[in-house]
């Protein structure tokens, strides 16, 4: 424990931002100029204290609450916290480092997937398909693939943005890791071209889901 205080953080945060830096963020939701390496190493600095993360998370300030998320305990949050603190969530680097720093290690990860998948608000069902995705690589069992598939071939070309990325995403992931569904998989993301002319820079591998898959079944077999 630390005899750091919440002002103090902030003061450190505040004095840390960096202008062309929040510009760049903006572009992409997200309303701070922190570099993540200097909250990584306050967060190192912190430790683990869940207590005062929940003091930073109650700031409502995007960088507090990312340095909250790194010195949080995980598994102390119950589903309807966690639910709470994913409709809270402005910015989308909070909305992923919540899901994949925190959410994914709780015990209740399971639970809030099934409660977010089809949540009318599309940022909250976004969660619910991202965490589908995670289990669609790693315990697909009992998992309706099939259906997952016609879902996203019904709703993903005129899905809001955040939850037509996620959306893409679990496309993508049952076509690399389920050999009997890529073929299908494929045709559908050949069929509503979402994110076909999405501006990829060099080396790396576009989003769009046929390119996706066939680039990482490649580098796999």
């Amino acid at each position: 424990m630390t005899d750091t205080t919440l002002p103090e953080v902030m003061a450190e945060l505040a004095a840390l931002e960096n202008p062309k830096m929040r510009a760049v963020n903006e572009r992409h939701g997200d309303d701070h100029g922190v570099p993540l390496s200097k909250l990584r190493a306050i967060a190192k600095r912190l430790k683990t204290q869940h207590e005062f993360a929940g003091e930073l998370w109650k700031t409502d300030d995007t960088a507090a609450r990312l340095l909250a998320l790194l010195i949080c305990r995980p598994r102390e949050f119950t589903a309807q916290q966690l639910d709470q603190m994913l409709r809270e969530a402005r910015a989308s680097k909070v909305h992923d480092w919540l899901l994949n720093y925190v959410v994914k290690k709780n015990p209740n990860a399971e639970e809030l997937r099934l409660a977010w998948f089809d949540d009318p608000d599309p940022v909250v069902a976004s969660a619910g398909w991202a965490l589908t995705t995670d289990r669609v690589g790693k315990s697909p069992d009992g998992l309706d693939l099939s259906g997952l598939l016609g879902q996203i071939e019904a709703e993903m070309k005129d899905a809001p943005d955040r939850k037509q990325w996620a959306m893409n995403e679990c496309l993508a992931r049952i076509g690399i890791t389920q050999p009997e569904y890529r073929a299908r998989a494929i045709d559908i993301g050949e069929r509503l071209e979402v994110l076909k002319d999405y501006p990829t820079p060099p080396n790396c591998t576009s989003p769009f889901a046929p390119i996706w898959i066939a680039e990482i079944v490649r580098r796999q077999g």
